[in-house]
């Protein structure tokens, strides 16, 4: 059984940084998506960052320049660094991958920006 397990998640106050981490564990063949999604109460699930199957990344308008996905293949990791951040950034983060052609989710990181 294949896990997302995220940690980093917390209280900051506006225009301070986290970093979220995702660590994927389990039988994993191949790893070709990861990215970072997130649950504001009440919102819809978005996408805030993420890699493509080529590598490339991709941000919500909301976060370039802000935020920073990055990823550790042999670790089969993925991190998101959050500076900057501001009340608008509070939510739940989850951590997606698309592993062995199935979609895998984290059970979410709670990040709150206060003003």
């Amino acid at each position: 059984q294949v896990q997302l397990v995220e940690s980093g998640g917390g209280l900051v106050q506006a225009g301070g940084s986290l970093r979220l981490s995702c660590a994927a564990s389990g039988r994993i063949f191949r790893i070709n998506t990861m990215a970072w999604f997130r649950q504001a109460p009440g919102k819809q699930r978005d996408l805030v960052a993420s890699f493509t199957s080529g590598g490339s990344t991709n941000y919500a308008d909301s976060v370039k320049g802000r935020f920073t996905i990055s990823r550790d293949n042999a670790k089969n990791m993925v991190y998101l660094q959050m500076n900057n951040l501001n009340p608008e950034d509070t939510a739940v983060y989850y951590c997606y991958a698309f592993v062995d052609n199935l979609s895998r989710w984290g059970q979410g990181t709670q990040v709150t920006v206060s003003s």
